[in-house]
């Protein structure tokens, strides 16, 4: 994906997220990048998971806000965490650069997103004494190896924008790659889609949305 084709924009709650020209899609919610990704991925599955030094897989790295957000709990939790994000369309240094996520968090966000996004592809980096980053530039539609995770954040493109992404297919790998109690919460709560996350096997609640968006979902491996 080409940067000419992406644009950076700045959502409601003041953070920047990036609009997709071709896919007429942005990154995060328009109502806020920081707010969404606060409720779904850090309060509904990262803080929900009791496990005590956790696998996070994130399925779209995208800008490094979730992992940044998560990086940070992890520091203020004391909490040690391996987290793994795949990404296929990496963004240049350039966009990079003119995201404003760490004018909104404080001095150490400023260190901790530098590592993150100047970590090689491919390889564990430690970000911080409670948090190892591995980055996988990588085509989850190929299904590739990833690791066994205890918390799943599905942060793909809308289904109606980047289908692929939201097949049966990809949910029974991540399925066979989360460990028994592991959780994965999205966004989206479409009927269609929490009916593929049950036909392999998840239990799937629908819970409150962030701002803007009445419900997403929440889905559990439980055996």
């Amino acid at each position: 994906m080409l940067e000419e084709k992406r644009v950076i924009q700045k959502t409601l709650d003041g953070s920047t997220t990036l609009y997709v020209y071709e896919l007429d899609e942005h990154y995060h919610s328009t109502n806020g990048a920081i707010q969404e990704a606060q409720h779904i991925y850090i309060e509904k599955a990262y803080n929900f998971s009791s496990v005590e030094v956790p696998v996070v897989f994130e399925v779209g790295f995208g800008t490094g806000l979730n992992t940044l957000m998560t990086a940070l709990e992890a520091e203020k939790t004391k909490r040690v965490t391996h987290y793994v994000s795949i990404e296929k369309y990496p963004l240049s240094a350039n966009e990079i650069t003119h995201l404003n996520f760490t004018s909104l968090f404080g001095n150490q966000s400023e260190q901790l997103f530098a590592k993150i996004h100047s970590c090689e592809w491919n390889r564990e980096c430690q970000i911080s004494e409670y948090f190892y980053l591995t980055k996988l530039q990588a085509d989850l539609t190929n299904l590739p190896e990833i690791p066994m995770a205890d918390v799943i954040y599905f942060d793909a493109f809308a289904p109606n924008k980047q289908e692929s992404m939201w097949s049966e297919d990809i949910f029974k790998h991540l399925f066979a790659h989360m460990n028994v109690g592991g959780v994965m919460t999205t966004y989206c709560a479409q009927g269609k889609v929490r009916r593929m996350l049950q036909s392999v096997g998840f239990e799937v609640e629908r819970t409150d949305g962030p701002i803007g968006k009445r419900e997403m979902l929440r889905a559990t491996r439980t055996l």
